[in-house]
């Protein structure tokens, strides 16, 4: 059944409760587990990891949540998705640090795979765009909507701006949600090195109005965003 519940901005105080939400969304997460797929390696760099995409999205973007925090979504507005040194730095360099807590081998897997996902962000969407890092939610409170009722205070206000919205889902069945929420299929292909599959889809401005398609109050699990997640 779909909850009542209201969407808030994620606040500092609420940080380390928004990560462990992320954490537990993505821990069976088919990318992070073809990447890190040593179990206790994949649960040691999740929680720095989401630490980090929640401090930059933050500062560059927009981090909403429910007021019991059962999940998060983390986006990074316009002219704002791809990290540089100095936007890290200012972001409390949570990103760069994260990478510390993999192993050589992980560390070179996840910084080619990043690499292939990011050149092939960079190909589909070269204008302004807000970019869905991370949408997850508790896997207790999985498939009860919360997860549509995150993305839409972002989507609502690409609407007015006219700005499109972008992100990346590796589960297949994922892709249904964001359509029915506007978002149109870019891209899809396999990485090389890890092997996990990746659909790309972008979302014109005033799609959710345009587009006919429904919009249930019941979500589904999915995973989405970058380095995304599941709800």
């Amino acid at each position: 059944m779909p909850e009542a519940l209201t969407v808030v901005r994620l606040t500092k105080p609420n940080r380390p409760a928004g990560v462990d939400a992320l954490a537990a969304a993505f821990a069976e997460d088919p990318m992070w587990k073809a990447i890190l797929p040593d179990d206790a390696e994949r649960a040691r760099a999740m929680p720095p990891m989401w630490k980090g995409v929640i401090a930059y999205c933050h500062v560059y973007g927009a981090v909403h949540t429910t007021a019991d925090v059962a999940g998060v979504a983390a986006w990074s507005a316009p002219g704002k998705a791809h990290v540089n040194a100095w936007r890290a730095l200012r972001a409390g360099y949570h990103l760069f640090l994260s990478m510390t807590y993999l192993s050589p081998t992980g560390r070179a897997r996840f910084l080619t795979a990043m690499r292939w996902v990011e050149a092939r962000h960079k190909r589909a969407m070269p204008e302004p765009h807000w970019y869905l890092w991370a949408l997850g939610v508790a896997p207790e409170r999985q498939g009860r909507g919360i997860g549509g009722r995150l993305i839409e205070p972002i989507l609502e206000r690409a609407d007015i701006d006219g700005t499109p919205c972008y992100l990346e889902t590796q589960t297949e069945r994922n892709v249904s949600f964001y359509r029915r929420r506007g978002f149109e299929l870019v891209d899809h292909e396999t990485e090389p090195t890890c092997g996990f599959p990746i659909w790309a889809l972008s979302r014109p401005p005033g799609a959710s109005r345009s587009s006919g398609a429904p919009r249930p109050a019941n979500g589904e699990p999915v995973s989405g965003g970058g380095p995304s997640g599941r709800f």
